[in-house]
């Protein structure tokens, strides 16, 4: 996993992807930033070792919501390691309970809908449809390329489709096949949740949203937050293909389909 990448450029891993954590790694020349931080900090740091990153150059954290498998770590790195932390004002208010006891000096303000720029990298935030207090993801914009992050959405609207149209890569959400959900043993209620509007995006809807977002400069398109209990990797990844193939889509040629994995990074790649 531990390769010697090119210095310039934005590089990316996704650390951790699904029900259990979440945690993504971005890089630039000129800053290292974590999205999220779902799970305990000593596994993120043995994550972050084995693409050859040192979790102590990490200046800046994202965090999308304060659901505790984006969350569960942040209270401890933050305390450990100093950095700055963004997130929005409800998420700030929902999340202080879970992580306990932050300096002011660190905690920063990232509305939805604004572009913040930290050094090199400007971050666009956007909401989606989730049930947290003011849930909102990030597209990361370097020297022309750009990197979505989707996930956590219980649909994509027109409106966001056409914000993150023609991206060079997609993080987004394949959590559930929906067969293996409403056969499986989760509560009825939860199984409501999942499916609603505000739960998370199954296999079929994931891969029809990015098929209407992609473009000509789109090349990977990672599948993310996979559930352990309702869905199976190459189930989602046969189901992703075959919905863009349907669509007519270069798949595999144009453009690659990658997984995620809740407890592996992914290759540190160049966007």
């Amino acid at each position: 996993m531990i390769e010697t990448i090119e210095k310039e450029g934005m590089h990316v891993s996704y650390l951790a992807s699904g029900s259990s954590g979440n945690c993504t790694y971005i890089e630039t020349p000129k800053r290292k930033i974590l999205v999220d931080c779902g799970l305990s900090g000593k596994k993120i740091a043995g994550l972050m070792e084995k693409i050859g990153r040192n979790l102590a150059d990490v200046d800046s954290i994202l965090v999308t919501h304060e659901h505790r498998d984006h969350v569960h770590g942040l209270g401890v790195l933050a305390r450990k390691y100093h950095m700055d932390l963004y997130a929005n004002e409800a998420t700030w208010k929902a999340m202080d309970h879970i992580i306990g006891n932050v300096k002011t000096e660190q905690k920063h303000i990232f509305e939805m809908g604004q572009v913040l720029t930290l050094g090199d990298v400007d971050i666009q935030s956007y909401g989606v449809s989730h049930d947290a207090a003011e849930p909102q993801f990030y597209s990361f914009h370097y020297e022309g390329k750009q990197m979505v992050m989707l996930t956590d959405t219980g649909y994509v609207s027109d409106r966001l489709r056409g914000l993150l149209r023609d991206a060079d890569a997609y993080l987004i959400e394949s959590n559930h096949d929906l067969e293996l959900l409403r056969m499986g043993g989760y509560p009825w209620s939860l199984k409501q949740r999942i499916l609603g509007d505000e739960g998370h995006l199954s296999n079929e809807d994931g891969a029809a949203a990015v098929a209407e977002m992609l473009g000509d400069r789109t090349k990977r398109i990672y599948l993310g937050h996979l559930s352990r209990d309702n869905n199976i990797k190459t189930l989602a990844h046969h189901t992703a293909e075959s919905i863009l193939m349907q669509k007519g889509m270069g798949v595999n040629e144009d453009f690659f389909v990658y997984d995620t994995d809740p407890d592996e990074p992914t290759e540190l790649f160049r966007v």
